[in-house]
């Protein structure tokens, strides 16, 4: 779906469920006619939509409603638009790569749906705009049943941790680091150690602080314009985006950040979405080791604004938030889920498994639509086995 999500037309409702009819059009031309109407077709939202439910609630169903609206003028089985939480949005992402990579269950050479004796299920590490989650089966029982996820999947129980930080997707994290600066600045110019040298934009106060995640000062005049001025010190800016998160743990149980429950990291992980844009344009996707990322990401930091503008000039649009996002990753994967230089090669930045793109959308598609039963799939054959033997006995004789 080109243009922003739904919960970008929150001042205009109607065009959230316009912005849904291209989709809607192709998937038209796709599924054969006959079969529209018995179609199941969902809309599932998440952290942009959870995020302007606590903003506006009104505004969220009024989004809902016309993405509803929408999709029930074509001729499908529309069985709702509903926002997920957190943790389903962790849990699908979990679902979909396991899925893919056939950690779940596999059809054998015996023709027999089985589950995978040797196959460890993986994790998944998604960093959306609005949100960034973490999944995977740790080893040890889950503490908090708030981060407490239960499925049964082909006659396997999977106990999961999972826990989605609202507020922590990367346009989200941009925003409290720019915020911060600006507070901790006390006038109209903003210095950004993470955006490089010789860059610099205009926002107004209003633009910055038009978010439940960053709160506006008191004092501000919400027209006011704000000069930000790259520095590409990327020390400063390590130091200004670990202020973010607050690491200490508390209570003697381990944790991630802010005070989240969170067991050990353990197994291999997929990181997808935000994670892999940011590190496929660093050209960090091929299992380098920690000491290399670190390395790759501090001298792209140092490079000033004209010699990253004529080295990427297709990248125009983000190119100076890729220093900022790659810190804020790596704090994020280091500090924050506690990943360290000898389980930094358990991650790989994927955007796809099987050829095909990873996200929570599969996971909740096979969810809703049952597609992944509780208990083990049957033997698979089109007839008994006495048939097969009485055929194939036939075409030997007819043959001879």
């Amino acid at each position: 779906v080109a243009g922003p999500g739904i919960s970008g037309y929150a001042d205009d409702p109607a065009g959230a469920g316009a912005s849904l009819k291209p989709c809607l059009d192709r998937a038209m031309k796709i599924v054969p006619a006959e079969q529209q109407r018995k179609t199941p077709t969902y809309l599932g939202a998440t952290a942009g939509m959870r995020l302007l439910r606590e903003e506006n609630s009104t505004k969220a169903e009024q989004v809902l409603a016309e993405v509803s609206k929408a999709i029930g003028e074509y001729p499908v089985d529309f069985r709702g638009a509903r926002i997920l939480t957190g943790s389903e949005e962790g849990s699908f992402g979990w679902i979909t790569v396991n899925y893919l990579l056939e950690t779940l269950v596999k059809f054998s050479f015996a023709e027999k749906w089985e589950h995978p004796q040797d196959a460890k299920v993986l994790g998944a590490l998604d960093l959306g705009g609005a949100s960034t989650q973490i999944t995977f089966q740790p080893g040890v029982p889950v503490e908090d049943r708030n981060t407490s996820v239960f499925f049964r999947l082909y006659g396997t129980n999977y106990s999961l941790y999972s826990h989605s930080y609202l507020c922590y997707g990367q346009s989200q994290a941009l925003k409290m680091l720019l915020a911060a600066l600006h507070q901790a600045s006390s006038s109209t110019q903003i210095s950004h150690p993470c955006y490089p040298m010789g860059y610099q934009e205009n926002i107004t106060v209003a633009e910055l602080y038009n978010s439940p995640c960053v709160r506006a000062p008191s004092s501000a005049s919400p027209g006011l314009v704000l000069t930000v001025t790259g520095t590409g010190d990327p020390a400063a800016c390590g130091a200004a985006i670990q202020r973010l998160f607050n690491f200490s743990c508390g209570a003697q149980r381990p944790c991630g950040f802010n005070g989240v429950y969170q067991p050990p990291v353990r197994g291999q992980f997929f990181a997808f979405a935000g994670f892999y844009y940011t590190f496929n344009f660093l050209n960090l996707t091929h299992q380098q080791s920690l000491s290399e990322v670190n390395t790759t990401v501090l001298s792209f930091c140092r490079r000033n604004w004209t010699e990253v503008r004529a080295f990427f000039p297709q990248d125009l649009k983000y190119l100076h938030t890729y220093c900022s996002v790659a810190i804020y990753i790596l704090t994020l994967l280091l500090d924050g889920y506690k990943f360290n230089e000898h389980t930094w090669s358990n991650i790989h930045f994927s955007r796809q498994a099987a050829n095909t793109d990873i996200g929570w959308t599969l996971g909740f598609m096979l969810n809703f639509t049952n597609m992944i039963p509780a208990e083990a799939l049957q033997h698979v054959k089109g007839h008994q086995p006495g048939l097969w033997a009485g055929a194939v006995s036939f075409l030997v004789l007819a043959i001879v």
